[in-house]
């Protein structure tokens, strides 16, 4: 590190800093740490395909297959989810649950029954949904297979981690 931060007439602590994330990189840094690397601007600030593709395996559950489409690092920790349920592997849900987060979801394919307390809402393709998870709910594919394009925020996240671990 200290011949890099020479090179780059850096301190090593700046560079440190920058290595671990606690500092951002200036584009007069990101020049000279280039031309100490002999390396392109480009190649130094490109992604790599494995940090852009995203190949989901699928998570299933009794009438329901998830894919997850964003990684752990997603900004603000959101997760971004492809559901697809199909009402003939598992009858619809008759608990209604409750944990913190906050859920959003659009429907891609036929239609889902999203009940939140005691209203039941028909949420057809084409249409969206949100709700505060800490309102008691279920969601479920009525007239066949639906699917669903979801995001929950971190804490949403953990509660369905959990159901589909057990």
């Amino acid at each position: 590190m200290e011949s890099l931060a020479s090179k780059a007439s850096l301190s090593v602590s700046t560079l440190s800093r920058i290595e671990t994330g606690s500092r951002r990189i200036a584009l007069d840094q990101l020049i000279p740490i280039a031309k100490a690397l002999n390396t392109s601007l480009d190649e130094l600030a490109s992604t790599s395909e494995a940090e852009i593709i995203i190949r989901p395996e699928p998570i299933s559950m009794p009438g329901v297959t998830m894919w997850k489409l964003s990684t752990d690092d997603a900004v603000n920790g959101v997760n971004v989810s492809k559901m697809r349920f199909d009402p003939s592997q598992a009858p619809a849900p008759t608990e209604l649950r409750i944990h913190p987060g906050k859920e959003w979801f659009t429907v891609l394919l036929g239609e889902i029954q999203l009940k939140l307390g005691d209203r039941t809402y028909h949420v057809k393709a084409g249409q969206s949904a949100q709700f505060d998870t800490m309102t008691p709910h279920a969601m479920w594919a009525v007239n066949g297979v639906a699917e669903v394009l979801g995001i929950m925020d971190h804490a949403g996240q953990r509660a369905h981690e959990h159901d589909t671990a057990g």
